[in-house]
């Protein structure tokens, strides 16, 4: 099918380079890639696939846009805040490109639904921000024999490759297992520097072309690194791991598996289980203890930096990484009360206390992100 006479005008940039040309256009029009995550990382991505005219394009987010997100995910504006991502990244790309061909998935990832919604597209772009999600389209994508075109950012770092088990290595083969929960802290607790998924996204797009056109030399068996600060690139080489337990000759992993088991995921404001509720405490039930007076310690394992943007009034700032050296100085027999942004480090830094012996402890479940919701407004949320 050949290009339109408007299409032939919108893409006339690509069409005078010998590497796309016309066949290379339609092979764009054609193809269909599917984006996991619209968030920092799919923003970009999308918009550039759409703009260089991938035809069918497939977007997985369950969320909804929050006015954090606009510092960094430019698909998103005011008007979306409140509103799927999905409608808004939609929304988006018909205003850039009304031939491009979307279909959304307003659905979290799972086992149970990956392989289905992955089997139709040709490429899979992961813009995800947590292991378990990782494991799992690594996963999928290898027993689909789909590329995966991966990317990563935290603070004014990031990391972009393609795992293609057809051709070279998976990203288990990279990373057999997962951290420990809590080991790496999420954007929200470390940051991201805004400009950051802009950088490593449009590497991750350029990678989707390239291997839509068949051209260039692919991220295939190597791994991207930036660094923001020094203005750094640099280059490892990534090998076929020959005991793989999915994309090896003698693979273990046959069919999806739990992954949110496999990577042990912490115990955020959705993931606590019934035997650790012991040990955690309401915004309500806090609330109460303020407003009857009641003795206790509140104790702020964020960093400084955290402290300065926002605190519950009458917190001491005891950050997670330092409360080993400052516990001496803590009342073994009374109340002790953490928290931190989203209840993962509080609840690490109560279950510490708690081994070294303090008897009533309790973190704050959902941090002060929670409490800014439930009790105090007027707490920014960050």
């Amino acid at each position: 099918m050949n290009l339109t006479n408007e299409q032939i005008s919108r893409y006339s940039r690509h069409l005078i380079l010998p590497e796309v040309g016309v066949v290379g256009q339609e092979k764009l029009r054609e193809a269909k890639v599917l984006c996991i995550g619209s968030g920092g990382l799919g923003s970009p991505i999308i918009l550039y696939l759409a703009a260089a005219g991938v035809g069918k394009l497939g977007i997985v987010d369950f969320d909804h846009v929050e006015l954090s997100n606009l510092q960094r995910q430019i698909i998103h504006g005011e008007d979306w805040v409140g509103k799927s991502k999905n409608e808004s990244a939609k929304s988006s790309v018909k205003a850039l490109n009304s031939d491009i061909k979307i279909t959304t998935y307003n659905e979290r990832l799972t086992s149970q639904n990956a392989m289905e919604i992955i089997k139709d597209y040709d490429i899979v772009v992961d813009g995800t921000d947590n292991f378990s999600t990782r494991y799992l389209v690594n996963d999928a994508t290898v027993l689909l024999k789909k590329p995966n075109v991966y990317g990563s950012i935290f603070r004014f770092e990031g990391q972009a490759s393609v795992f293609f088990a057809e051709k070279g290595p998976c990203y288990r083969c990279l990373y057999p297992a997962p951290p420990p929960p809590g080991m790496v802290p999420s954007c929200a607790e470390g940051g991201v520097l805004g400009i950051l998924p802009g950088i490593i996204g449009l590497i991750q797009s350029t990678e989707i072309i390239k291997l839509i056109l068949n051209k260039g030399d692919s991220l295939i068996g190597r791994l991207l690194l930036f660094q923001a600060m020094p203005m750094k690139f640099r280059e490892l080489r990534l090998k076929k791991d020959p005991d793989c337990p999915v994309c090896s000759k003698n693979a273990t992993i046959k069919e999806l598996i739990d992954y949110d088991e496999f990577c042990s995921v912490g115990r955020g404001e959705e993931n606590v289980k019934e035997t650790d509720i012991s040990i955690e405490i309401t915004t309500h039930e806090l609330k109460k203890l303020i407003d009857e007076k009641l003795s206790f310690t509140l104790i702020d394992v964020r960093e400084p930096h955290e402290y300065q943007i926002c605190r519950i009034e009458g917190a001491t700032l005891m950050p997670l990484a330092t409360i080993a050296n400052q516990m001496a100085g803590l009342d073994q027999t009374g109340e002790i009360i953490t928290y931190c942004h989203a209840g993962m480090r509080s609840y690490k830094a109560a279950e510490f206390l708690k081994s070294m012996g303090f008897g009533k402890v309790r973190s704050l479940k959902g941090g002060i992100k929670s409490w800014s919701r439930d009790i105090d407004p007027s707490i920014p949320v960050y």
